[in-house]
């Protein structure tokens, strides 16, 4: 009678456990809680701009984006950074600790199988009081029954961790691959300038060789020679700066690219880049490709899984173990069959009181599931600003480089003009020098002007999260 009532509760536990198990699970996010998606990109449907939608491309590949730019310098410094940059092998570092505790998490579901073997010095009752030896040797088996999914949800939270760390691993390379393009294409407007700041000061030094000559000939006074000499000094001076300007640039981008700095360099050649023209694309496609958007994403569904495996505390736990083997007071007779020795088990396991501890790992799950929500809606809002900004950025460089274009023709015409004038003697040398001045301005400006628009493109790249099929090519430099 004894038994039967032990069975009849123990089978009524394992029902009433069973019964509770859909409890047990991962509360629902409410959709208001989550960022509107727009129908379109407000500076890409605007009057005059570029960036014609497109469809959306989850299946879309990140690949060699910066190939678009055509410049083979650049596509070698781009593939180092992705592979050698430092941010980059951390990423990949956190991936593979990531893999190595869903690997954890998915071995708990499974049965655990051990062996072992010992021999024991001992002295009891048993042994009449005197000291023995015991031998033995078996293995064992346990089992958690998964009854409550907190073992599968720890499994899934995992998961979905080992994927937020890849699109973390992605999103960090895609950074240093930008960070280099835009480093890249500053240092190569660098080069632009010191070129241009190369030529005004040969026309310094023209222009000085002829005072010099006019004033021996006593056509002009000593001020002219210093004038002359003082716009070329300051001339030598911006040369001097922006070479060292370079310098620095050059040695960001070797770290960038994972290179010691003493044995790194980019020779200086000419630049005939062009932007190319990046759909924009339509907002729902930008949550669907950026890394950091879909790391979000993870990090929140994770959370979202863990709020159920901290309930899961609250229900029984059930556990079933298995043991056999040998043992046997005289080590020669320990594997012989009559020496031979089993158990089964099962333990289920429910805390009465602990103080509050239950309650307060659900608790810290329910807050985590809540930072991670409002952690990817601020990433998705930044992800959207972020597009808007280049979107905007790009279309009124667009229009100041039209303007610094006919800036730099009418500069240069007005210098023509000047030197002209100046050597006829019809104006004098503050004329010439303030038309030369101004040319050097414009000119510099309309690098200026164009590298932004470079910097600009691939900030709209990483913004989209990479991935698009390159189209037209503009804006010659």
């Amino acid at each position: 009678m004894k038994k039967n009532l032990q069975s009849s509760l123990t089978l009524s536990a394992l029902a009433f456990a069973l019964l509770m198990a859909g409890c047990a699970s991962a509360p629902a996010i409410d959709p208001a809680a989550l960022p509107a998606v727009p129908a379109a990109f407000k500076e890409a449907a605007a009057p005059g701009a570029q960036w014609a939608p497109t469809a959306p491309a989850e299946a879309q590949s990140r690949g060699a984006w910066w190939q678009a730019f055509a410049d083979p310098v650049l596509d070698k410094l781009v593939e180092r950074a992705g592979e050698r940059n430092t941010s980059v092998q951390a990423a990949a570092a956190r991936l593979a600790q990531a893999r190595a505790l869903l690997g954890r998490a998915n071995a708990e579901r499974w049965p655990q199988v051990g062996v072992s073997a010992g021999v024991q010095r001992l002295s009891g009752p048993d042994t009449g009081w005197q000291p023995a030896n015991l031998g033995s040797a078996g293995a064992s088996v346990s089992y958690e029954a998964d009854l409550f999914g907190r073992l599968s949800r720890s499994a899934q939270a995992a998961t979905l961790d080992a994927q937020a760390r890849d699109a973390l691993l992605q999103s960090a390379r895609l950074m240093a691959q930008a960070d280099v393009a835009q480093s890249y294409f500053l240092l190569r407007a660098l080069d632009m300038e010191r070129g241009i700041v190369g030529d005004t000061l040969t026309a310094h030094r023209n222009t000085l060789r002829l005072v010099e000559s006019r004033q021996r000939a006593g056509d002009v006074a000593e001020l002219d020679v210093a004038r002359v000499r003082t716009e070329l000094a300051e001339t030598e001076s911006e040369a001097l700066a922006l070479d060292a300007r370079r310098a620095l640039l050059e040695h960001a981008i070797a770290v960038l690219v994972g290179d010691t700095v003493t044995g790194f360099a980019i020779e200086q050649a000419p630049w005939r880049g062009a932007v190319p023209l990046v759909p924009a694309g339509v907002p729902s496609s930008v949550l669907a490709r950026r890394p950091d958007v879909a790391a979000a994403l993870s990090q929140m569904q994770a959370a979202q899984l863990r709020v159920g495996v901290a309930q899961a505390a609250w229900f029984p736990n059930l556990s079933l173990t298995a043991s056999g083997g040998y043992a046997s007071p005289e080590l020669s007779d320990v594997f012989k069959w009559s020496a031979r020795s089993w158990a089964v088990g099962a333990l289920l396991s429910l805390p009465v009181f602990d103080g509050g501890r239950r309650q307060a790992g659900v608790d810290a799950a329910q807050a985590s599931l809540e930072l991670s929500l409002a952690d990817y809606r601020q990433q998705v809002l930044v992800a959207f600003r972020e597009v808007e900004d280049e979107l905007a950025l790009l279309r009124s460089l667009d229009e100041r480089s039209k303007a610094q274009a006919r800036a730099v023709e009418s500069a240069t015409r007005a210098t023509t003009l000047s030197e002209s004038r100046y050597r006829n003697g019809l104006v004098s040398q503050l004329e010439l020098l303030d038309a030369q001045r101004s040319e050097l301005r414009s000119r510099r400006q309309e690098v200026q002007v164009k590298v932004a628009q470079f910097q600009s493109t691939v900030g709209l790249i990483r913004a989209l999260g990479g991935g698009w099929e390159a189209g037209n090519k503009v804006a010659a430099l």
